[in-house]
């Protein structure tokens, strides 16, 4: 395992809802926001580059005098294109949907271009992309009184988009949102969601038409959710790993777990933190080396980046 924080000093005090993408073997890009505190009207959206170090934060993105939310970076693999999603607007019922695209590995980005109404981008979490090209990326709403999950397709390399759902509790309206989409063996796909404490659980649903329709949200009864974010991804040997926070209360402790089985069971394969804090918000991705990258909010103060090779992750610590 490594780890070390992204920065150690920045121009704002206050950071959350960090993302990672590989932009080549042994390079990654980082992003979050970053304000006087979430909500602010000063909050924008920075980034760092790794290669062997980060570097120093850069602001990339911002809506003058309305808040950041939430970036989600992707790397298109026909044009190779960085993907950099976030939202706007005074709260998460208010949001648009921003998108910026460099084509040089995230060292320089073009114009923002907002997204058509009714579309916001991957609202917390990575796109994944298969084999035709076609990008599912995973959405949420969250209304006055209502959340509710969506996926949203492009098969044209996010230059158009349709919207599918809403993925919803039974139960519970204000139930399911920031999904996180993962590939099971057979070919279809498993969702997990955050969920209220009302819930209490992280929820799963299913597609088994490639993500164009999908089952409603049910809680995983041993996977605790303390309405937080979460993040997850499918390996290269078809094992899934999960980030998140292992309570019914309070953001820490955080955890990597792992399912051998399509999402059925899960283990806890690594503590990330367990001090008091919050320690939330968290992403992961799978490096070309095999290596499991996670970054995530540490304390509102900094982002902090672990890593862990395979052979690390093959035994519970």
């Amino acid at each position: 395992m490594t780890a070390a924080f992204i920065y150690d000093r920045a121009p704002f005090p206050s950071c959350h809802a960090s993302t990672i993408v590989e932009t080549e073997p042994g390079k990654f890009l980082a992003a979050w926001f970053g304000g006087a505190r979430e909500g602010a009207d000063d909050v924008a959206i920075w980034i760092a580059r790794f290669d062997g170090r980060w570097s120093a934060p850069e602001k990339v993105a911002e809506e003058r005098g309305r808040p950041c939310w939430n970036p989600v970076l992707f790397r298109e693999r026909t044009k190779g294109e960085v993907q950099l999603y976030y939202k706007a607007g005074p709260s998460p019922s208010t949001w648009s949907g921003f998108c910026k695209v460099s084509a040089d590995g995230g060292r320089t980005f073009g114009e923002s271009r907002i997204l058509p109404a009714g579309l916001l981008g991957p609202i917390k979490n990575k796109p994944v992309q298969f084999e035709d090209g076609a990008i599912l990326a995973p959405s949420s709403v969250e209304s006055y009184r209502a959340w509710a999950c969506w996926v949203e397709r492009s098969t044209d390399g996010g230059k158009t988009w349709t919207k599918h759902g809403p993925i919803d509790h039974p139960e519970h309206a204000e139930g399911v949102i920031q999904p996180s989409i993962l590939r099971r063996r057979d070919g279809s796909l498993l969702m997990l969601m955050r969920s209220t404490r009302r819930i209490g659980q992280i929820c799963r649903a299913e597609s088994r038409d490639g993500g164009l329709t999908w089952s409603r949200a049910e809680a995983i009864d041993s996977l605790p959710n303390p309405n937080s974010g979460i993040d997850a991804v499918t390996l290269a040997d078809g094992r899934h790993a999960l980030v998140y926070n292992p309570t019914h209360l309070g953001r820490t402790p955080l955890a990597l777990a792992l399912s051998d089985d399509d999402g059925r069971t899960w283990r806890t394969a690594r503590v990330l933190e367990s001090e008091p804090g919050e320690y939330s918000y968290p992403a992961v991705i799978q490096a070309a080396d095999g290596g499991v990258h996670t970054t995530y909010t540490w304390k509102r103060q900094k982002i902090r980046h672990q890593w862990f090779t395979l052979d690390e992750l093959a035994t519970t610590a």
